[in-house]
């Protein structure tokens, strides 16, 4: 079974009282969930593993460390834009690829209309990158569709999850690892997570 880390800090629950208000205007929402992207990263590089190379400073020879493999962030169109920014502060080296998905209309699941991964894909470590984790259906085709480029160590980065979710996500990829900021009551009849914080995308970009 997967793991599933939920984040506990205080600039974190800080920035996520922000997001979840409904007064807080598009930029304040858009630049506070770049923020929690930030923050995150720090959790969900705590085990990437590092190799010595040896560099030269001011005063000394010395042997230092860089990451072992290459980072590739891969957010699921469009809400998963609006924490990119953050992580790739924190990981400036990292690629971006990115997936877009819709729902059919006849069987309700997700189909893939857009996808464009690096050609380092299959021996980095990837984040997939949903703000949203509500019924699991979006992020766990998202994951699938990585898994047949060949790619080995997947990792979900999002903001919000609900159990229903995580353990959609559990079931369908055991071995993926999930990180959120925030653990949910459940979803509603619409299929929104409730508290939640609304429709990530249209609060990002003032699109409702």
């Amino acid at each position: 079974m997967s793991k599933v880390t939920v984040l506990k800090h205080p600039l974190i629950d800080h920035k996520m009282s922000q997001v979840r208000n409904i007064n807080t205007n598009t930029k304040a929402f858009r630049e506070t969930v770049s923020e929690i992207g930030a923050l995150i990263t720090y959790e969900i590089t705590r085990d990437f593993k590092t190799r010595p190379i040896e560099i030269e400073t001011p005063m000394a020879k010395m042997t230092a460390y860089e990451l072992e493999k290459p980072v590739v962030i891969v957010p699921i169109l469009r809400a998963g834009l609006g924490m990119v920014d953050g992580i790739h502060n924190i990981i400036p080296t990292a690629k971006i690829g990115h997936i877009g998905l819709y729902r059919d209309e006849e069987t309700l699941e997700p189909k893939a209309y857009y996808q464009k991964f690096p050609k380092t894909i299959q021996e980095s470590v990837v984040l997939v990158v949903d703000p949203m984790l509500a019924t699991g259906g979006s992020a766990s085709y998202a994951i699938q569709v990585l898994k047949e480029a060949n790619v080995k160590d997947i990792r979900y980065v999002g903001l919000v999850g609900c159990p229903e979710g995580v353990q959609r996500l559990q079931e369908d990829h055991p071995d993926v690892s999930i990180y959120l900021a925030a653990l949910d009551e459940k979803l509603d009849e619409n299929g929104y997570i409730v508290p939640g914080l609304g429709d990530c995308g249209d609060r990002l970009f003032g699109t409702k």
